[in-house]
């Protein structure tokens, strides 16, 4: 079967199952009020650290670098609001880790560093650049 497929089912059933295991010890009125506060406080923090990484990309521009990190780690906040917003606990807690900065920074460290030794296997040759002039017999 495709990662995909087992992925996107898999999600439910752990969803599923944390609800009913936390809303059988604290019941079924604060499982779904802390899951509404975990949305809400969730979002209002990815927006706000969302801000402070378009500050951090907006200063990087201005000293004529590339915002890598800033524009990864936004897509990043994009996602753990939308992980957020999903009712569940196991994607809160995902969410919560891609928006608290350590974690996050943890996170891309641990994905760079697996994708640079993929990129690194292809053999560096030395190139020497420089200038021609095509000459006519004139």
């Amino acid at each position: 079967m495709n990662s995909v497929l087992i992925l996107i089912l898999s999600i439910p059933l752990i969803e599923i199952y944390l609800f009913i295991k936390i809303g059988s010890s604290i019941g079924a009125f604060n499982t779904i009020s802390l899951i509404l506060l975990t949305a809400i406080i969730g979002v209002a923090y990815a927006r706000y650290e969302g801000f402070n990484t378009l500050k951090s990309g907006m200063a990087q521009l201005v000293k004529n670098e590339v915002p890598i990190y800033e524009i990864v780690s936004g897509a990043a906040l994009t996602f753990a609001a939308i992980l957020l917003i999903i009712p569940g606990f196991a994607t809160d807690f995902l969410g919560l880790l891609l928006i608290i900065p350590i974690t996050r920074k943890l996170i891309f460290n641990t994905f760079s560093k697996k994708f640079n030794k993929k990129n690194n296997t292809y053999e560096k040759k030395d190139f020497i650049e420089g200038e021609y002039k095509d000459m006519d017999e004139k």
